[in-house]
Parts: C-alpha cells; sequence; structure tokens
C-alpha cells in the first residue's frame, strides 16, 4: 500500500513560526511532524510515500533528501503553482499514487498535522475495498461533524454552531455525529469519481456530495486519543501529548 501525506498548507494558524518554515518541518517532542507521520507509516510497514507541497517547498524536499528518504521511497506532488485543498491535492497526485504494471490497491492519506494513537494497521484492516473510502472519525467535542447511519455510512455533514447541515435538507434525526480526525484510506476507483471536479476542492465536501452513490463508511478507533497541531497555542499540549506516543 501506498500513504499520501497533505504537507503543502500555508499554516496560517502557526504564524509566525510558518513565516519562514512549513508547517510540515514545525519540531514537537524533538522531531518535525513529518517525521512523526514517516515514522508512523514506516512502522505499519507502508514502503512508497508521496507528499505534496506548495507554502516552503524547497524546504521540505532539501529536509527529505538530507534524511535519504528514511529508507523509503519518497515522491513529492507539487502544488507550487496552485495550493489544491486536499481533494485537488489527492487527485493532483493519481499518477504517483499508481502502482505501474501492478493491480491497483488503497491509498492510505493522513494530514502532516495531526497525530494520534491510531494503529494504522487497524485502519487498512477495516477498509472494505468495495468501499470509496474508509475515513477515520472519533467522538469529541466540535463544531464541525460528519453524520451516519446506525451501520456507520456516511448520510451528510452538519455545523453545529451555524446549523448548516449538507445535503440540503438531510433529515438528522437518529444520525451519528463523528469529528473527522484527518485520516483515511481511499480505494484506486476514487480517482475516477473524481475526474470531473475542478482543480482546487475539498475532500470533506467531496465526500459528502458522494456519500449517496458511493459506500464511505467510518472507522471509530478504540482507546482513541488525538492532536490537531495546528494552533500556536497549542504547541506546549503538543509537547505533553507527543511524550506519549511511542512511533
Amino acid at each position: 500500500m501506498k500513504a499520501m501525506i497533505f504537507a503543502a498548507g500555508l499554516g496560517t494558524r502557526l504564524k509566525p513560526i510558518t513565516d519562514t518554515m512549513p508547517k510540515a518541518l514545525v519540531r514537537i517532542g524533538g522531531k518535525t511532524l513529518l517525521e512523526w507521520q514517516i515514522d508512523r507509516l514506516s512502522a505499519a510497514g507502508i514502503r512508497d510515500v508521496v507528499i505534496n507541497v506548495h507554502h516552503f517547498a524547497e524546504q521540505i524536499m532539501s529536509f527529505v533528501s538530507a534524511h535519504e528518504s528514511w529508507g523509503l521511497h519518497i515522491q513529492f506532488s507539487d502544488e507550487r503553482e496552485q495550493l489544491l485543498e486536499t481533494g485537488g491535492g489527492l487527485r493532483h497526485a493519481a499518477a504517483l499514487l499508481a502502482a505501474a504494471g501492478e493491480p491497483a490497491e488503497p491509498v492510505l492519506v493522513c494530514n502532516v498535522d495531526i497525530l494520534s494513537t491510531l494503529r494504522i494497521e487497524d485502519l487498512i484492516a477495516a477498509h472494505d475495498p468495495q468501499s470509496l473510502a474508509t475515513i477515520v472519525v472519533s467522538r469529541r467535542e466540535t463544531q464541525r461533524y460528519f453524520l451516519f447511519d446506525e451501520g456507520y455510512r456516511l448520510q451528510g455533514w452538519t455545523n453545529i454552531r451555524t446549523g448548516e447541515v449538507k445535503p440540503a435538507g438531510l433529515e438528522t434525526e437518529g444520525l451519528e455525529r463523528l469529528a473527522f480526525s484527518g485520516m483515511q484510506v481511499v480505494s484506486p476507483y476514487i480517482f475516477e469519481v473524481m475526474r470531473d471536479y475542478p482543480a482546487r476542492f475539498s475532500i470533506t465536501d467531496f465526500y459528502v456530495e458522494q456519500c449517496h452513490e458511493h459506500i464511505i463508511r467510518a472507522f471509530v478507533p478504540r482507546d482513541y486519543r488525538m492532536m490537531d497541531i495546528g494552533k500556536i497555542d497549542s504547541l506546549d499540549e503538543a509537547e505533553l501529548f507527543c511524550a506519549t506516543l511511542h512511533a
């Protein structure tokens, strides 16, 4: 299986640190955020990784080269001309994620700035190749939630602060609200489904738009803890969180 790390973002919530470096190279617990992800992917047996780059792309590429790719096969999906968001970024990397001459396989996709206790092997094992995607979610307090039926199939999305629901008119009674955790396994046919989308789009919006045409299921890990290292005032807490991880 190949993996993709979303590392192209501007990291605006981590300013002023990201005025001079990409978010992926911010250090937490003695390692960069990128190294945390690489280590966990490698521990799960993943040897082929694609990293998308935009903000200070050269720094990320030089950093990977200086570490000899940690013994992995790492390629870069170049978004320096235009930041494509998560959905567009995944589709842009399709050619790099394809296994030339081999049967198409699912792809694990993760955000560089979200660390967790997830056992990646469990997520991979839970993915049904007939599903478009299996997305990691959790029961935690936030403003925006995916909505799932009792079989954990995605039905929609809501923002509880504004009351917005997608798709419009969706009956939410009986649906469970679960928060997206920035990691998923996608089936290879996702690129065909994405074919007619614009260059730049969100994978969250894509899932909501496609959930009644294709099966998208939740994966709710046991004893799950996660942290979004996206805010400057969360860095001290992030140091403590990383001390509890072993990757």
